[in-house]
């Protein structure tokens, strides 16, 4: 079953009756929807798990066995009765026979506290700090009854997704370090670029609602599916392929799901809406940690403990948060690169200190990191240049990260160990979507799927490059710049910097592409004052 328009109805009346029921904020409606799915899904998933080990002989106990001590004397059936059957846990117990005070206490004393003392045991850990904000009677009431209605029961996964995909968009706010939705249709054209394949570890640092699990997950079963295997589907506005994924066997399909993907994150509400997303499109066991990967280690054992890969991961896919800066005493070693202390040159220290000999990185930074002129800003390039081999640099349109942030970003692909000796650079002029203050509106003009064959098709694209005319104006939105001229440039990877234009080219160029560079400088060598500024503790003024 696809993602109906009457199920985009239902999930817009949710939304709306939150909204005004007096609970404005986005991101607390998303996180306490997806506790309210679970709650919903965990009852079937526990009884396919009763009559799987029924049937095969295996040991399995519910989830819903035994007896709970209740938190709240209120929630008791009779005066003096201390606990009831943990099967008044099952959503269609409670959600179908209370409303109103009593659904509210209930819910709140003793459904959340049950799933928060079970998590640790049965891998629920994003349950651990879990708590019910939605205390007013008849909002809870409305909202359980309406989340009833969605028949989650009937849905596939992909369809489970994609309508907490549409709870997600929701979300128009940055974080308080920056990090904030990655739209999906950059999220899949990153994917497609470094194109993780099945056997391979996929890992994100800073994982966010795990956009980027999600689309490895949906790219690795599209490659492994035939022609009857596949459907078209639609999302935000945009059609894209999903595969079922029908030429994986069972062992790979035991491997993609419980030994492939992995992420952490530093809040606690990304964490739930994480494993939510995983979870609701068949990815249970996939574990994403609450973790600031920059100021926390994993020894050998402690990695061991927690069944991560011990060597580093095949592929990292990330949208690490911009702009943030953290304290110096709070930094590993091991993510330190000069004295900086902003996040998006730590973060990409350390992914390519976790990725294995030969993995594969694509990583979304702003174009600051790229040409910022401080002493860990060359280091950092100059590293990923000298002691591993940039691919290549996707520049993407300005308004991108529209409603969230402004800043103009890009994408760097590359690839641990070696020595670059040239990069590809692709110019995005439109995404294929309207570049305005909400960044929503779908459009016909699109050079993502184009700059997506270029890459991939690069070995001819390199031949077409060496066999031009210099002489005439160049009109892809492509090209190639080698190491020397690089490193001439202090190892600068704006893509602009090497841009081959006729002057005819250059005079007629987009204003507001040139303001959004000028801008974009500008940015950039305010933040090389205030980190210079640090360095010698001196004020900003």
């Amino acid at each position: 079953m696809p993602f109906t328009p009457d199920m985009r109805r239902k999930v817009d009346q949710i939304r709306d009756y939150l909204y005004g029921g007096g609970y404005p904020d986005p991101l607390s409606n998303a996180e306490q929807l997806s506790f309210l799915f679970f709650f919903y899904m965990i009852e079937g998933i526990d009884a396919a798990n009763v009559r799987q080990s029924r049937a095969t002989g295996r040991g399995h106990t519910s989830l819903f066995s035994g007896d709970w001590t209740l938190r709240n004397p209120l929630n008791a059936p009779a005066k003096g009765v201390e606990t009831i059957p943990r099967e008044r846990m099952r959503w269609s117990s409670w959600a179908n026979a209370m409303s109103g005070e009593p659904l509210v206490t209930f819910v709140r004393d003793e459904v959340f506290p049950f799933f928060a003392a079970i998590g640790d045991e049965f891998g629920l850990s994003f349950m651990a700090q879990a708590r019910l904000v939605i205390d007013e009677p008849t909002v809870l009431t409305q909202i359980v009854t309406l989340v009833n209605e969605l028949k989650l029961e009937d849905a596939d996964p992909d369809t489970k997704g994609d309508l907490f995909e549409h709870v997600l968009r929701q979300i128009k706010q940055a974080g308080e370090l920056g990090q904030f939705r990655t739209p999906r249709h950059i999220i899949r054209a990153i994917v497609d670029l470094v194109d993780p394949k099945i056997g391979e570890t996929v890992y994100d640092p800073a994982a966010g609602t795990a956009g980027f699990l999600v689309a490895a997950y949906e790219h690795i079963r599209l490659a492994n599916s035939s022609a009857n295997g596949r459907e078209v589907a639609e999302l935000e506005g945009k059609s894209f392929e999903r595969g079922f994924g029908d030429r994986l066997n069972s062992t790979q399909w035991r491997k993609l799901q419980a030994e492939t993907f992995y992420g952490n994150d530093v809040d606690p509400k990304m964490v739930s809406l994480a494993s939510m997303n995983l979870a609701l499109r068949g990815l249970p066991d996939v574990r994403i940690l609450k973790r600031n990967a920059l100021t926390s280690s994993f020894d050998r054992q402690a990695k061991m403990e927690r069944n991560l890969p011990l060597d580093g991961y095949d592929v990292v896919l990330a949208n690490p948060p911009f702009s943030g800066r953290l304290d110096r005493d709070r930094i590993v070693d091991d993510v330190r690169i000069g004295t900086s202390t902003a996040t998006e040159l730590l973060f990409v220290k350390y992914m390519i200190d976790n990725l294995k000999p030969g993995g594969r990185c694509g990583v979304i930074v702003p174009e600051g990191v790229l040409f910022g002129s401080t002493g860990a800003h060359k280091e950092l390039r100059r590293m990923l240049m000298q002691n591993n081999r940039v691919e290549a640099v996707l520049s993407l349109p300005g308004g991108v990260f529209q409603p969230y942030s402004g800043v103009k970003t890009s994408v760097l692909v590359f690839a641990r160990g070696g020595r670059t000796q040239e990069v590809m650079f692709l110019h995005a002029s439109n995404d294929g979507f309207k570049l305005d203050a909400n960044h929503d509106q779908p459009i016909e003009a699109d050079d993502l799927p184009g700059l997506i064959a270029a890459f991939n098709s690069r070995e001819e694209m390199r031949e077409d490059w060496q066999a031009r005319d210099e002489s005439q104006p160049w009109t892809e939105n492509w090209w190639f710049a080698d190491a020397a001229a690089i490193e001439r440039e202090d190892w600068n990877l704006s893509a602009s910097r090497y841009r081959p234009e006729s002057r005819e080219a250059a005079e007629h160029r987009d204003p507001r592409a040139l303001l959004a560079e000028l801008r974009d400088e500008t940015a950039a060598i305010l933040g090389d004052i205030e980190a210079l500024a640090a360095e010698l503790g001196e004020p900003v003024f």
